[in-house]
């Protein structure tokens, strides 16, 4: 950077989408929620580009709209006392966790500029992470009908929870690398499956590979499945972004997966 000017993408390949990828690094969920919200609005004013949030978060167990709390087994205290954090949020699905060691994306598209739809963006969000899976030799799958997500030897490796308002979409997916599934197994019901566990990229036999490299390698899987020239552009930009309102104006869609 030269000035204080930030470095401009490269243009993608012509006649595809384009669309920005940042690397956030450890973020604290509220945090990235307040951004995601501030990206959806500047995304639907036409004032910025679709883009790729790709991050970490502290340990968190967040409650989505279809949880009523009674899938979260610790008690407050004992979150506390843990070091997790609880909180409710506006995604679909019901409780999951984040935490050190699982990768976090958060793709803010405009799905009519990419001539999508929401259940569409489902899907590629799950081809997208079962290719990056396949070339870390791991064969990974759907769940099915009623199990949204990618799952892998009998446990779920990736979950997807999503929301849209006015064809912009916010929230996404986690995709556990080398997590904690202690906590994850043991503090909720994960994503309110009784009966169902979470596993990880390292217990399914997988490389120990850090948040940060997954991140970049990522995104070449991302950019196919979605059919999207995807470049990486500086994260201090979106410093620059507006604060939005917590509930935009205009039709919501969430979805109940995760």
């Amino acid at each position: 950077m030269e000035d204080g000017v930030l470095p401009v993408p490269n243009p993608p390949p012509r006649g595809r989408r384009e669309v920005w990828a940042y690397w956030l690094g450890r973020v604290p969920y509220r945090d990235a929620w307040d951004l995601q919200r501030a990206a959806v609005a500047a995304v639907r004013a036409g004032n910025h580009p679709d883009c790729l949030l790709l991050l970490e978060h502290p340990a968190v167990f967040t409650i989505g709209r279809r949880g009523d709390g009674s899938t979260l087994l610790w008690s407050e205290a004992e979150c506390a006392r843990r070091g997790v954090e609880v909180v409710w949020t506006d995604r679909g699905g019901d409780a999951t966790y984040h935490g050190p060691g699982q990768l976090v994306g958060y793709p803010i598209l405009d799905l009519t500029r990419l001539e999508s739809d929401i259940l569409r963006h489902i899907r590629d969000l799950e081809r997208s992470l079962i290719a990056y899976l396949a070339a870390l030799g791991i064969d990974s799958e759907p769940g099915g009908a009623g199990l949204t997500g990618v799952w892998s030897g009998g446990g779920k490796v990736g979950a997807i929870g999503v929301k849209l308002n006015q064809h912009v979409t916010s929230h996404g997916f986690a995709l556990n690398l080398t997590s904690d599934l202690e906590v994850f197994n043991h503090g909720i019901v994960p994503c309110g499956l009784v009966g169902r566990r979470a596993t990880s990229v390292v217990e399914l036999g997988g490389p120990a590979i850090e948040v940060e490299a997954a991140a970049r390698a990522y995104v070449e899987h991302f950019g196919r499945c979605f059919a999207a020239g995807v470049a990486w552009a500086d994260a201090r930009e979106l410093q620059t972004l507006p604060a939005a309102p917590v509930d935009p104006p205009g039709p919501t869609t969430v979805l109940n997966v995760l």
